[in-house]
This record gives C-alpha cells, structure tokens and sequence, in this order.
C-alpha cells in the first residue's frame, strides 16, 4: 500500500520531534496496518487458547499476556469464538495502556471515555470481573455499541453510563480506586488504518483536543481517591497531547506523582501506536490547585427522575425473588443472591455487589445508564424470561450444570443458530436450553416437541 498523502505541518512536527528518526517513522506508512485480538481470560481456558492461536496463525504481542497478532487474511471477527466472547479485536498498541493501568480484582474502577469497549473489557478481564468498572461514553450511539460489547464478553461487574465528565465528577468525588481515560486526540496514530483522519487533522484540531483533554483531566483528578491511580493513553504522537499534557496535570496539582510514560511508535514496534503515562494521587489531603483558585469551575448536577427506572418495591422485589426461583431450578451456582435488583420497565439488572455503596438511588437517579449493570432477564406478565446477557455471562461449569444443548462444530447446527433458525431438540429437553459451542454459552432456546426455538436477539443474528 502507498502511504497517506501526510500534512506539510504534521511532517514538520514529526520531524523536529523524532530528527534522524523521522524518515523511519514516515515511511512505517508505506507497511500494512497491524491487527490483533485479545483473549477474555474469564472465558479463554488453556485448550480454547491453543486451538485459537493454531487456527489463525496468532503471534505474541510482548506488551500484552493475553494480546495477539493476527494476518489480515484471517478472519477471527467472522468466528463463532467472537460471538461467544471469547476474544475482542483490538488494536495491539491500545492493549498497552490497561496493562500498565494495572487493575486489580475488587477495586472501583472509571474508564471515563470507554466506547467502544476495548479497555473497558480488557479492564474487567484483569480484575476478573470482581469489583466495580464504571464505564462512561457521552454520546449515546457509541454507548450502546459499548454496553453490547461489555454484554458479549460476559461481564457482570461493569455498569454502563453515559454523561459529561462534569456531571460524573460531580455525582462521585473522589470515588474511584483506578482511572483510565483514553482521552479524545487528534488520531495521529490512526493515519494508517483510517484516510479520513488524515484529511482531519489540522494544527487547530491539536489545540482543539488539548483543551478538550486538559477540561476531562481536571473531572478525573476529582474523581481519583486519594492514592488511587491513573493511566492516560492517546492514539496521537505530538508532546503536546502526551509528554506536555502530562507535565502540566502534575505542576498544576502537587499531589500527583507522574510514575511512568511509555510510547509505541509504529517504525520500532507491531504496532499503530500509543502513548500511556501512569499518574498517582498522594494519600494525603488533595491540593487545590492555583489554577482552580484563580478559575474555579462551575459544575452543575441535573438530578431529575429517570422514567424509565421502576422504583415499586413489591414490584422489584417480585422480579428478583422470580429470577431466583427460576435460577434455582436450572442451577445453583446462577443464583448467588448477590448484587442488588433494579427494575426498568420490564428489564430486571443486577448492580454489582461492589456497587452498593457508590450507586446510590440518589447518585443514579437522573443519570443515564445504558447498562445498569447485568441484565438478568425480563419480568412480563409476571413470568421470568431468562436475558441474552445472563447467558453470555455463565462460565463453562454452570454451562455444564445447566439443562444445554452443546452444538457440533462439524455440522451446520453453529451457523444455523446464529441465523436465527430453530434447531432440532435433543430427547427429554423442554424449557429454557442453554445453546452452548466448545462449552461457550451462545444463547438462549427454548426446547418443546422436539424442536429448540431460536432465542437469539434479532439483532445479533446474522445474516449468512
């Protein structure tokens, strides 16, 4: 491929920045884009993992343990494995910036600019899904794009927000154990994949995104908990998004600590390219900074009543309690009784334990929440409808437990159900079936008279 047609001014830039480098790097356009997945370790046991890296030739990235190379003849999006969770494709430069996040199994976590998923799932893997991730995306296409991906990956401690960085600073002070903000940047590291950005990009664009970025950073340092951490990460290469962003957050607040910057370029690594720095906030008392004194920042909280939220107790209470019965009967390692029920119209969620204290009615009400944690099912007419996001988030022992029907890879039962066609029913099956591959829950049927009925939400099917 020839390499995009780059602005005078971006070469200018690249050249002061990287001097003898700088023909290397340019030239790192002439190479094909680099590709890669990333294993969901929730999901991804030793046997999958092997079978995976055989059949599509996958090679190691080094920054990533779970993360993947793969050629652009293969094509591991298509897969049965993708629609089941059993990886996510990512771009291998972007594994870099959770790695050195470094979550941890328990914590309360932000990924403040999260669509479309990637670190927010990368995120819950590494702390295996136990604790709390907030994951926020203001624009509320992406955000449902990002809850269906939390969704596949079959996570259950992630809640799914969407506001302005404002609004959640002002609903959750100093709340979070670890941040991750992939901030909004001028997309210098996307020129290679994506023209478009090419023709976007400008000087103005640059100055655009600092201060779009310096406004975001000053949200997350009021939600940071004093000794909590954050990871900063961009697609982009100029130090005034990166190094000079950085440099300015520490001077400005004298309680953090810059603790460690790294750079993927794309002409000396597999990579489009990416810059993380690690922050941490002193224990002690959080300074004001000068700037705030000089500039305070005004913050508005709009709280009003979500409509679409159910707040009848009886209502909610009769939901949860027919969740259990009904999880009770298939198997006991579904219903822990853990987690606290929320009722939206007909949709019942579960908050994550963890949540208790932070997601408060007073702090959810009014905020908008795509996905308010794991949705369990839906209460109609009162029946319990087991959800498509319950089956996804069953690991292969409650697979197993349950009343499923294993589909054969050898035949064409895979592509089949996830068309959306009704498949033949084993002997003795009738109710709710979970539809498992290779012990990865599919989705839903629902067995009687011989046939399994297609429970697979119409948007998901495909359609070939």
């Amino acid at each position: 491929m020839s390499k995009p047609s780059l602005p005078e001014s971006y070469i200018h830039h690249i050249r002061e920045m990287l001097g003898s480098e700088a023909e290397a790097f340019i030239d790192s356009y002439d190479r094909p884009r680099v590709q890669g997945l990333r294993f969901n370790s929730l999901k991804a046991t030793p046997e999958l993992k092997k079978q995976v890296i055989e059949q599509f030739n996958l090679t190691k990235v080094p920054w990533c343990e779970t993360g993947y190379y793969y050629q652009s003849n293969e094509r591991p999006g298509k897969h049965v494995y993708h629609a089941a969770g059993l990886y996510y494709i990512q771009e291998p430069s972007a594994m870099s910036a959770v790695e050195m996040l470094n979550p941890q199994p328990g914590e309360i976590i932000l990924d403040l600019a999260a669509a479309p998923g990637g670190k927010t799932t990368h995120i819950a893997s590494l702390m295996e899904d136990q604790g709390l991730l907030v994951s926020n995306e203001i624009h509320p296409a992406r955000a449902k794009i990002l809850a269906e991906n939390v969704e596949r990956m079959g996570l259950s401690s992630v809640v799914v927000t969407s506001a302005a960085p404002g609004e959640l600073s002002a609903r959750f002070p100093a709340a979070f154990d670890r941040i991750m903000l992939d901030a909004p940047c001028s997309g210098e590291g996307m020129f290679r994949k994506d023209p478009d950005a090419v023709t976007e990009w400008s000087d103005d664009l640059v100055t655009l995104c600092v201060n779009r970025q310096w406004d975001i950073l000053q949200d997350a340092y009021i939600m940071l908990k004093p000794g909590g951490t954050l990871a900063y990460s961009t697609c982009t290469f100029n130090r005034e998004e990166n190094e000079g962003m950085m440099e300015r957050f520490v001077t400005t607040y004298p309680d953090l600590t810059l603790v460690r910057t790294e750079r993927i370029w794309p002409h000396l690594a597999q990579g489009e390219g990416h810059f993380v720095a690690v922050v941490t906030k002193a224990e002690s008392q959080a300074y004001a900074s000068q700037e705030q004194e000089e500039q305070p920042r005004k913050r508005k909280d709009k709280r009003g009543r979500n409509p679409r939220q159910t707040t009848a107790s009886k209502e909610v209470e009769s939901a949860w309690n027919a969740y259990l019965a009904w999880s009770s009967d298939h198997t006991d390692t579904v219903a822990n009784g853990t987690g606290r029920p929320l009722l939206f119209g007909e949709a019942l969620y579960v908050l994550p334990e963890r949540a208790a204290q932070l997601l408060t009615d007073d702090r959810l009400n009014g905020l908008k929440l795509p996905r308010p944690g794991l949705h369990v099912g839906d209460w109609k007419k009162g029946r319990f409808e087991p959800a498509h996001a319950l089956a996804l988030a069953l690991g292969q022992q409650e697979a197993v437990n349950m009343q499923h029907a294993a589909l054969d890879a050898e035949t064409s039962q895979v592509a089949a159900y996830l068309r959306g066609e009704s498949l033949p029913a084993e002997s003795g099956l009738t109710g709710w079936t979970l539809v498992t591959f290779n012990g990865l829950p599919l989705g839903w049927g629902k067995a009687s008279a011989g046939q399994l009925k297609n429970r697979l939400p119409k948007g998901l099917r495909r359609m070939q």
